[in-house]
């Protein structure tokens, strides 16, 4: 069943809102998952249909239209967040909670090429960048998230500084659709989507460049997911470079990755650090967690990796 992007339907803006709002009011909450783990829990025994609205709106789960309470069904329905599926229906977003905020993006398995992704490593990178600016000695005047996705990142920065003005870039107008939704919900003025490739779209430089880009290798070529170049690190690697270019003095670079370890040897931090020397910046490279997505090694695209690992490259440019 083919299925129109939710994000991409015309004016529906204020019932995806209102949608959002419906659901906060019911003390909804949902931690969103692996695709696998969330694969595994949904092929479980009773689990083929939804049986209340975490099912629907986090499990991604079809459902009776009675189920649901009627505003929020008849908001589904009038924004394109679910859709008729034979004789149930079926949910086109999911709900995710982060920082005391729902997040909007695609419901699953997100198949289309733009497909608004969000699970653990949107969990992982925000962490990762609300650590960097509790250490900082001021806020971030001037801020940009680069494969911005559902704006998770941008919109927790903006949140902890608000005096900052924060760019969310993507090429995926699905995306940045998503995001521009989300900041609105999280009641955030100060975040402006654009579209751009890498840095590409916008002007000057920037105090801090947060980015969590592709890095797998993904045969479907799917935006949110195919990094390119030698085992996913192309997109991460120009981050990198993009970023040398544009931090403003004493300007950071947090960026989060995966990273494929080949015969003990971490290709992507050899080529990072390099990267950053070139350019004068210092450098911190944290591996936070040696082995994910084990299922990927039994693939052929992953046929010579020890592992895949979890990294944050920390990158400063001196004052």
């Amino acid at each position: 069943m083919t299925v129109p992007n939710p994000f991409l339907v015309p004016g529906n803006e204020v019932a995806l809102l209102a949608l959002v709002e419906a659901v906060r009011a019911t003390g909804y909450a949902f931690t969103t998952v692996t695709p696998a783990t969330h694969e595994t829990v949904n092929r479980r025994s009773g689990n083929a249909e939804a049986r209340d609205l975490r099912d629907v709106l986090g499990w991604s789960r079809p459902f009776q239209p009675d189920l649901l309470p009627r505003e929020i069904f008849g908001l589904m329905r009038e924004s394109g967040a679910a859709v008729p599926d034979g004789a149930l229906w079926r949910p086109t977003v999911r709900l995710s909670s982060l920082d005391g905020e729902l997040f909007l993006h695609s419901a699953f398995p997100p198949l289309a090429a733009d497909a608004v992704f969000f699970g653990p490593d949107t969990v992982r990178f925000v962490r990762a960048v609300s650590g960097h600016l509790g250490q900082r000695p001021a806020p971030p005047r001037r801020v940009v998230d680069i494969g911005c996705g559902s704006g998770a990142a941008g919109i927790v920065v903006a949140k902890r500084a608000p005096a900052a003005e924060v760019i969310l870039v993507d090429i995926n107008e699905a995306a940045l659709r998503a995001a521009a939704l989300n900041a609105r919900a999280a009641g955030v003025a100060s975040v402006t989507p654009r579209a751009s490739d890498l840095l590409s779209g916008v002007a000057g430089d920037f105090d801090l460049i947060v980015s969590n880009p592709p890095f797998m290798v993904d045969p479907a070529g799917r935006a949110y997911r195919d990094g390119g170049g030698e085992n996913g690190s192309g997109l991460p690697l120009a981050v990198v470079a993009a970023a040398t270019r544009r931090l403003a003095p004493g300007g950071t670079l947090v960026l989060f990755s995966g990273t494929v370890i080949v015969a003990g040897r971490d290709a992507f931090r050899e080529s990072a650090e390099h990267l950053c020397a070139e350019a004068g910046l210092s450098c911190a490279y944290d591996e936070v967690d040696p082995d994910v997505y084990g299922e990927e090694l039994a693939g052929p695209a992953y046929g010579a990796a020890d592992r895949i690992a979890l990294a944050v490259l920390t990158a400063m440019r001196p004052t």
